[in-house]
């Protein structure tokens, strides 16, 4: 993967943004789809469809960074940097979102937040997995121990889960609900890696901008996939009547679909983001370190219950998060040391050479 004009500071200066952009998101974008659902909204592929319909704000920072292009390359800067085979792999990839997307709506209607948060932290395990099949991606003890501390979290909350079973749900619902929920974790977890490999098979630098343009395109592809759903299950139709019947207003129902759609988009920007700047892994990481946090933020604006089950569940996703980063440190650390030495002994064999 070769990033374009990168030094390691500004890779990280990149990658602490890019996880502020992901964090808001992560934490936004499910208790704003729960509030759809709490207060009247009942179409899935809608909701699903809102996930990636904030695409067009992508066009923000594109626009800006052409502008830049053209102020330090002159006529010369091209207004897309994509090609068509990274547009065919990219489009593929955002239907499978698409896909995704309409799983994870599904468990999020029918389960309580701080649930379907925490049992999307299981998706680090698959992420993982897929990365290590699909990247080659080399395993650390750490990493490990993180990989089981948040799957282990997960499968806490599927032993006595039933117990904060919204109104209204049953409870064969309520298991469908837990495993479509399980089922979009498990795909996103092999969607991350793939778009780690288009990176690195892009045979060209990887910048910012065609880092956007890879997300734009995935991103007008779930949506177009979710638009079909939405044309079948007559949503569109519905809207105008589902808006009056609104509990907060018609009004404010719409500012939740706006909100809603720029939050999320915040979500998918942020992933991309951080894959560029460090790994599908390490994305995998932050999602799963970021849904406790939502989970908390669940319990604060939706009264939803706090059980033992969920706060240990909690205490190990944070256990595995210092256990990933804590590895991560040590293994910078290293090849820190091992640089001088490559160096000296590359110049002791020239000198023998000579």
């Amino acid at each position: 993967m070769e990033h374009q004009g990168l030094s390691t500071t500004m890779r990280r200066i990149l990658l602490l943004i890019n996880c502020l952009i992901l964090a808001v998101g992560i934490c936004g974008g499910p208790l704003m789809m729960r509030l759809y659902y709490v207060e009247g909204g009942s179409r899935v592929w809608f909701s699903s469809w809102l996930q990636t319909a904030g695409w067009p704000f992508t066009f923000i920072p594109l626009a800006i960074l052409y502008f830049y292009r053209r102020k330090t390359e002159g006529t010369k800067a091209k207004y897309y940097l994509i090609t068509p085979r990274i547009f065919i792999a990219s489009f593929i990839i955002g239907v499978v979102t698409g896909l995704d997307d309409f799983l994870y709506s599904w468990g999020g209607s029918k389960l309580p937040v701080s649930t379907s948060s925490l049992l999307l932290a299981a998706q680090l395990a698959f992420t993982a997995i897929g990365a290590f099949f699909i990247v080659k991606l080399k395993f650390s003890p750490f990493s490990i121990n993180a990989v089981v501390l948040l799957t282990v979290g997960a499968v806490l909350l599927g032993i006595r889960s039933n117990g904060d079973r919204p109104e209204g749900v049953t409870t064969k619902q309520y298991i469908i609900g837990f495993m479509m929920t399980l089922l979009a974790a498990a795909l996103y977890g092999v969607i991350l890696p793939c778009i780690e490999l288009i990176y690195m098979k892009a045979k060209q630098a990887i910048t910012a901008t065609l880092v956007l343009e890879i997300q734009m395109i995935m991103s007008f592809a779930a949506t177009a996939f979710c638009t079909v759903g939405m044309i079948v299950n007559n949503d569109f139709q519905a809207m105008s009547r589902e808006a009056k019947q609104f509990n907060l207003g018609e009004a404010r129902y719409y500012t939740v679909i706006v909100c809603t759609a720029a939050i999320w988009e915040c979500f998918f920007v942020g992933i991309i983001g951080v894959i560029y700047c460090s790994s599908s892994l390490m994305s995998g990481i932050m999602i799963a370190v970021l849904l406790p946090v939502t989970e908390v933020l669940a319990v604060i604006f939706f009264k939803e219950n706090f059980s033992g089950e969920k706060g240990l569940a909690l205490f190990l996703s944070i256990w595995g998060f210092v256990s990933y980063f804590y590895g991560e440190i040590r293994q910078t650390k290293k090849e820190k040391n091992k640089s001088p030495e490559a160096e000296m002994t590359t110049t002791t064999t020239h000198t023998e050479s000579v």
